[in-house]
């Protein structure tokens, strides 16, 4: 009985891994259809491995060895059927930024390599620990706005770095604008290479052509060929234009990195966002492609598989990797049914490694550029930006002020500043949300907000009020500052009903003030009265006692039910708005209200 226990959870243990339960609901029909997407796949993943490599600073060889292990790794962990990893040109800025400045004054391509690798292994680390701990949630951190203004500003970035060369010459710099500098300086002193510039240009326009016209073409591998024919036949080796040159023959042997430990702290700096930005591109892409095939978004496996394939990756001299939307819409177009199309593209390559290193020795140099370059745009989402301006200002300067930050400071300070004002703009949302003041409309059930009806009815001595936040430490003193302007009004009311069901939670310094607040209310004959408070928030109250102060039956199910009560003790009856005549916070009109008739302009909040 112990023995097929044992047996039993053994196989129940194997099957919860995706690759091999993958493999058990494998049908035959999908065979086929997978071998030719891996076939097709394979023309994008080599020169895209190859490009980004360069553009993380590596060498170009280090690309293929990092798709073939990403690719086995998550073809082994990965819950999705379809999704692709690989070298990302998000990610090849942040690797440059991380590794380059820790590699020796002569550029040991070795060193870079350990450091590249580790800070794979690092990003698989942080990601399986997250997958573990179900942080999955860490992907919102960065609002849709900052995310726009990161990637509009590392597009940028990934443009100006490769426009030298995409000419045939180099550029020193550390920044952008030292970027863009020596770029116009050396371009004055004339050292673009003519030959470079034809190839690399035109690169780029076949790539997008092809892109806009024939989408079904695989536009990056007929440039590609057509770079690699052209070099051989001008023979532009002769004419100054960098080729790519043999690749190493073979692949390497497994490798545990070593890396000084001073360089511990920096490298886990940058894994940390790097792991950012492949969370929220995983958790993105795999909710695209899984609502298009029917399949379930797992996100706490997703970043298991993520992290499974940079730990692959790291261990055989390869650099951090995420998921491309490119490429698994390339494989998704040619048929790819399961993992088995990356597993075909992986052995693909590593048979061009072992058997014909030197295919792209002619490949020259701006071609990659091209590669990198048309990448980067498809980064950019500039009309999201202009929307932003049209819709909202604020987040517009979200968006922007990112921008900025990955433009003139960085990619690495500028994921830093792009997750540290999506957390300031929930902190901002909740120091200062929308309040108003609530009226009955004839001919609308309900309450409604002052601002957007202006002729909403009032009942004399009673004010609703609705404060559309938690309760918290943040704009406690706010929600009582307000209330105190609105007991002090005259005619003084004598019920401030709280139409409290946005108000999700009242933390212990929120009751502090209520406390204070009631007893303040008390002693000038002010009744505060809360309508519609959620239960768990009623037992916070309780718990916190607060019902010594406010009196348990100022509790109503519905503001209707408070307003029923108040009109019964007091016999008031229903007159027009005053609220246009009265002062205060409340009727500033840069803060219109939610259901207002006309729409609410475009920099509200």
């Amino acid at each position: 009985m112990t023995t097929q226990h044992t047996s039993h959870g053994l196989l129940s243990r194997l099957r919860a891994v995706p690759g091999i339960r993958a493999v058990s609901s494998y049908r035959r029909e999908w065979l086929v259809k997978d071998l030719v997407a891996g076939v097709v796949l394979t023309t994008l993943l080599v020169p895209q491995g190859m490009a980004y490599a360069e553009l993380a600073g590596l060498p170009t060889i280090t690309g293929l060895y990092t798709t073939v292990l990403c690719l086995l790794g998550y073809a082994v962990c990965g819950p999705s059927r379809i999704l692709v990893l690989g070298p990302d040109s998000s990610l090849g800025p942040m690797i440059a930024a991380t590794v380059l400045p820790l590699v020796a004054a002569d550029g040991d391509p070795d060193r870079a390599v350990a450091l590249a690798s580790m800070l794979a292994l690092m990003v698989a680390a942080i990601m399986i620990v997250a997958s573990v701990a179900k942080l999955g949630f860490i992907a919102d951190l960065i609002s849709k706005p900052t995310m726009i203004g990161y990637m509009n500003g590392l597009a940028l970035t990934i443009l100006i770095g490769q426009l030298p060369k995409l000419l045939g010459f180099k550029v020193e710099a550390d920044n952008l604008i030292g970027e863009c500098v020596g770029f116009v300086q050396k371009l004055a002193d004339g050292a673009a290479v003519p030959a470079a510039a034809a190839v690399g240009c035109c690169g780029i326009v076949l790539i997008l052509v092809l892109q806009r016209f024939l989408p079904k073409v695989p536009a990056v591998l007929a440039m590609v060929v057509l770079a690699i024919a052209a070099a051989t036949v001008f023979d532009l080796g002769e004419h100054d234009v960098s080729l790519v040159g043999e690749l190493p023959k073979g692949f390497p042997p497994f490798t545990i990195p070593h890396v000084r430990f001073a360089d511990l702290a920096p490298l886990f700096g940058g894994a940390l966002g790097i792991a950012l930005v492949s969370l929220a591109d995983t958790i993105s892409n795999a909710s695209a492609f899984a609502a298009r095939t029917g399949q379930e978004v797992r996100g706490n496996q997703e970043m298991a598989g993520v992290g499974v394939a940079n730990l692959a990756a790291g261990l055989f001299q390869g650099f951090p990797v995420s998921t491309s939307g490119s490429r698994t819409a390339v494989a998704e177009r040619a048929g790819a049914r399961s993992q088995l199309t990356g597993v075909v593209g992986a052995a693909l390559i590593v048979l061009m490694l072992v058997l014909a290193p030197g295919l792209f020795r002619n490949l020259p140099q701006p071609a990659l550029a091209a590669v990198v370059i048309t990448a980067s745009l498809s980064l950019a989402d500039v009309p999201g930006a202009v929307r932003l301006w049209r819709q909202r200002r604020t987040e517009f300067l979200l968006c922007f002020a990112a921008f900025v930050g990955v433009a003139l400071l960085g990619v690495l300070p500028g994921i830093a500043i792009a997750v540290a004002l999506s957390v300031l703009n929930v902190f901002r949302r909740a120091w200062w949300p929308y309040d108003t003041l609530l009226g009955r409309v004839q001919g609308l059930e309900g309450y409604h907000d002052v601002r957007s009806y202006p002729q909403a009815g009032q009942l004399p001595g009673l004010v609703i009020y609705r404060f559309d936040a938690p309760l918290i430490f943040a704009n406690a003193k706010a929600f009582r500052d307000e209330i105190r302007r609105l007991a002090g009004a005259d005619p003084r009311p004598s019920w401030i009903v709280i139409a409290a069901e946005p108000m999700t939670d009242v933390d212990t310094t929120a009751a502090d003030v209520l406390e204070e607040l009631d007893e303040t209310l008390n002693a000038d004959h002010i009744h505060l009265v809360f309508a519609e408070l959620k239960d768990p928030v009623r037992r916070k109250i309780e718990r916190y006692e607060l019902t010594r102060t406010i009196d348990p039956r100022h509790f109503f199910p519905t503001v209707e039910a408070a307003v029923a009560a108040f009109r019964l003790r007091t016999g008031a009856e229903w007159t027009p708005s005053a609220t246009a005549e009265q002062p205060g916070r409340l009727d500033r009109p840069d803060r219109p209200g939610p259901d207002a008739v006309p729409p609410p302009p475009a920099d509200e909040q």
